[in-house]
């Protein structure tokens, strides 16, 4: 649908009736073990809480050829989230992603803004115990992993490794389990969604499932830099429908079985005030086709497979001496190694460095440099951007 400015402006004078509950974080985006923390919904207060974030950068490009020295201001998306109770132990949620149409053909009808959902889901916390705590989702919910890299890395500088290399999505429609360990030992999230993700409807009659288990084996500890740490693992079985689904004229049938869409990873991290980084290694496995499904070009299954080593790291050199809440410098590198096939041996890098400075609890800014080089095979052109990003979250 074409958004426009009084769209948006009605829309949030709408929102500004109702009486709002300041966020309890500064993310747009819950994690799973902040649900699970949350308050009972009160079913006799109906309070609608309101929250959102702007991503915006002024970029400019460095490689050389065309594209050197190409520069814009860009206001990259704007997440709007509604949160309201449904009744004893059950709440709504809504996120919308606002962001300017940018792919062909769809920028040439539908130009300027446009507004979809990005998270749109019930939910019911099934186990509300001392010990025990559940919740159950159904509707535009998060996927496996993406959403828990975003509490180690900064999604306002760049992608998370795995969604930068276009793993999966970030949301995809489905239903969705968490379970919160006892004694702070973490949690394990478990999805059956439906794959292409949160900007395509469902393809075909397959559904991907995946699993996450996080643990935090010191969160007791009394060292603070221990507490911090945390271990995962996560898998995602995914299918695809073969092209050949309905045979047309001249091939030998319909194929009615699924392709292989498969990832897999790993992740050590902490997330400190202080210090927080990230290590992760991810693969995946991909099953393609080749021929025509005819006589003279039969049909045949490929194996395509590749993986990903990820490193990351924010510094905070003030907050070790310091006493006040808001340190406002810091400083983050990261490196990608991306191996899109491990047959041919393809495989390309991404650097990303710079400095933050936090202009306030809820508003931050960063000057950074981003890269990609080939190692070999695609992509085979290099990018270098120069970036000044900025996120504001209300």
């Amino acid at each position: 649908m074409r958004f426009t400015g009084c769209a948006l402006v009605a829309a949030l004078a709408a929102a500004s009736t109702a009486t709002f509950a300041q966020p309890s974080s500064v993310s747009v985006k819950d994690s799973a073990r902040d649900t699970l923390t949350a308050k009972k919904s009160n079913p006799s207060a109906a309070a609608l809480d309101f929250s959102g974030t702007i991503f915006a950068n002024y970029q400019y490009r460095g490689e050389a050829g065309p594209g050197h020295a190409q520069n814009k201001f860009d206001v990259e998306r704007v997440y709007l989230t509604f949160r309201l109770p449904a009744g004893e132990r059950t709440s709504v949620r809504v996120t919308t992603d606002v962001f300017q149409q940018t792919t062909s053909p769809n920028d040439t009808y539908y130009r300027g803004w446009v507004i979809r959902a990005k998270f749109a889901y019930l939910q019911y916390n099934y186990l509300d115990g001392p010990n025990w705590k559940a919740n159950v989702r159904v509707g535009l919910l998060h996927t496996v992993f993406i959403d828990h890299d975003e509490q180690f890395w900064p999604r306002w500088v760049a992608p998370t490794p795995t969604e930068r290399a276009g793993y999966f999505a970030s949301s995809d429609g489905g239903i969705a389990t968490t379970i919160s360990l006892p004694a702070k030992w973490g949690e394990l999230y478990a999805t059956t969604t439906n794959g292409p993700g949160y900007t395509s409807r469902e393809v075909d009659r397959f559904k991907d499932y995946a699993s996450r288990l996080t643990l935090t084996p010191f969160s007791n500890a009394k060292s603070k830099y221990l507490r911090a740490v945390a271990v995962t693992g996560w898998y995602y079985k995914g299918a695809l429908a073969s092209k050949f689904v309905t045979a047309a004229a001249g091939e030998v049938g319909g194929i009615g079985s699924a392709l292989d869409r498969d990832r897999w990873g790993v992740h050590l991290g902490a997330n400190d005030p202080r210090y927080t980084f990230g290590v992760e290694y991810a693969g995946r496995e991909d099953e393609g086709e080749t021929g025509l499904n005819t006589i003279l070009s039969p049909r045949a299954v490929i194996d395509s497979g590749g993986h990903l080593i990820a490193a990351y790291a924010l510094a905070h050199p003030f907050a070790v001496a310091a006493a006040r809440s808001l340190q406002p410098l810091s400083f983050f590198g990261r490196f990608d190694r991306v191996t899109t096939n491990t047959t041919n041996g393809w495989k390309y890098n991404v650097v990303i460095a710079g400095m933050m400075w936090d202009l306030s609890k809820r508003a931050s800014m960063s000057l950074d440099y981003q890269e990609q080089t080939s190692v070999k095979g695609r992509p085979a052109s290099p990018t270098r951007t120069y970036f000044a990003h900025f996120v504001a979250r209300f």
